[in-house]
């Protein structure tokens, strides 16, 4: 081992002491306390003034999505967190049930390291920190690179939010500077559960450590607009999600598979809410700049509309328009306008019929995104049934704007979170939206019941009757 990685290995075991310290002088059993700890926390970054300042932070320093919607995203989400973890208990008596001898006491998992994206340097880290300490854990925060200097202020502001209280403030630390693959990679090793969202090497070296870890897949949202959707109203709902921070969301609409009796009046209709539809030639040129030898280029990447138009080569007409549409006749592979583009850049593909549409949606998923989500715009409800029964993804959004709706909203029943669970299909240990429940362990407390044991001809006698054995 050189001297740089005893010295890294000595940092991190000294941020992970002093979590454990924070911990047992936590009154982590009281519930009444965690709840007070997770509103300091929640307070730290919903502050107007906080939110505002971290929104500007993230924008400089990563270069990635706008200040309005980053503000928009630390309060929303840290609202609605705090409202989903006000509802619950975590410590103590959680659930208690007669009928079945069990009762089950909530406790908490130990020391998490929580490794965010550049994408939300601020209000992951904070969603995360609320989760955590809501179980009675401690939480070590491991920013991107790029996002150090707003995740680092993000967890000065909620260090001093816990003092305020008088609660420990080491409850919450972050990665010392410079953050490096080697120190985070250190940090996943040795904490008691380790919470990955962004960077999908992370997430799979996360998966191969050793620890127990909680990872999340990537987005690449299809969205399907059937003959009965109203369009007007789905045009208004995709056009908001896309735009919403330069469609840095893993949640942001990446294709729309329209159905083809509907296909020119909805592209009309997303004209007529800022799109601007690229010529074929238009379209090659957007190929060309969006993909840089098979990768995604930064300077187009979670960028206004105006600078992205202007790397684009589009017509000046295009400078003021919101996003740039582009349309496919086929589902090609990665590096092509079928993957996530986490840009302001929307694929559109012609369905032949309903069941077409379902084809088109998987194959997409199947390029990347697979297990992650999809969205339907529909009358019909028979139809959005038909895709959740038939895709191969957690969650399915009924007339909704997908980045306001997939994790979590005030009008459905999604927990809030910036970290959605893709399930197996994804490679992910949780098919759910991060919420508490992966931040406790649950001792179950076992008392004899009434015998439960039916009979053998309640058990086997259909397969009897079936198969003629007894």
């Amino acid at each position: 081992m050189t001297a740089e990685d005893k010295q890294l290995e000595k940092q991190i075991d000294g941020l992970i002491a002093r979590g454990r310290e924070a911990m047992r002088n936590f009154q982590n059993e009281d519930q009444e306390g965690l709840d007070m700890a997770v509103r300091a926390l929640a307070w730290a970054i919903y502050k107007p003034g906080n939110a505002h300042l971290l929104a500007k932070m993230a924008v400089q320093d990563t270069g990635l999505g706008n200040v309005a919607s980053k503000v928009t995203k630390n309060t929303r989400k840290t609202f609605g967190t705090l409202r989903d973890l006000l509802r619950v208990k975590t410590t103590g008596i959680i659930e208690d049930n007669p009928d079945k001898g069990i009762i089950k006491f909530g406790k908490p998992v130990g020391v998490v390291g929580a490794v965010c994206p550049s994408t939300n340097p601020s209000a992951t880290p904070a969603n995360k920190a609320m989760m955590a300490v809501k179980g009675g854990n401690a939480v070590i925060i491991a920013p991107s690179p790029a996002g150090y200097g707003t995740s680092a202020k993000t967890v000065e502001f909620m260090r001093k939010e816990l003092a305020k209280a008088g609660y420990p403030k080491d409850l919450v630390q972050v990665l010392t500077h410079p953050v490096t693959k080697n120190a985070t990679q250190k940090l996943i090793e040795k904490v008691d559960l380790a919470v990955v969202t962004g960077s999908q090497n992370n997430v799979t070296r996360a998966m191969q450590s050793g620890t127990v870890s909680i990872g999340v897949g990537p987005g690449n949202v299809p969205v399907i607009i059937d003959d009965t959707a109203d369009l007007e109203d789905a045009a208004e709902k995709v056009t908001k999600s896309k735009i919403f921070d330069n469609a840095t969301s893993c949640s942001s609409e990446n294709a729309l598979v329209i159905l083809t009796n509907v296909y020119d009046q909805m592209v009309q209709s997303l004209r007529s809410e800022g799109g601007w539809l690229c010529t074929l030639e238009q379209k090659t040129k957007v190929q060309e700049k969006l993909w840089v030898n098979g990768i995604l280029n930064r300077n187009v990447i979670a960028k206004d509309a105006h600078i992205a138009a202007e790397v684009f080569g589009l017509p000046s007409e295009a400078y003021k328009s919101k996003f740039f549409m582009v349309e496919e006749t086929e589902v090609a592979g990665k590096g092509s306008f079928a993957d996530e583009k986490l840009s302001l850049v929307l694929t559109l593909y012609r369905a032949a019929n309903f069941d077409d549409a379902l084809r088109i949606t998987s194959e997409i998923l199947d390029v990347r995104g697979k297990g992650h989500s999809v969205g339907i715009h529909t009358a019909n409800f028979e139809n959005a049934n038909k895709v959740a029964q038939t895709t191969d993804v957690v969650r399915v959004l009924v007339n909704q704007a997908h980045t306001f709706g997939n994790g979590g909203g005030f009008d459905n029943s999604l927990p809030f979170t910036l970290s959605m669970g893709g399930g197996t299909w994804a490679g992910n240990t949780i098919s759910d939206n991060l919420n508490y429940k992966h931040f406790i362990n649950i001792t179950h407390l076992v008392t004899t019941i009434e015998p439960d044991k039916p009979k053998e001809e309640e058990l086997f006698g259909p397969l009897w009757k079936k198969c003629g054995d007894m």
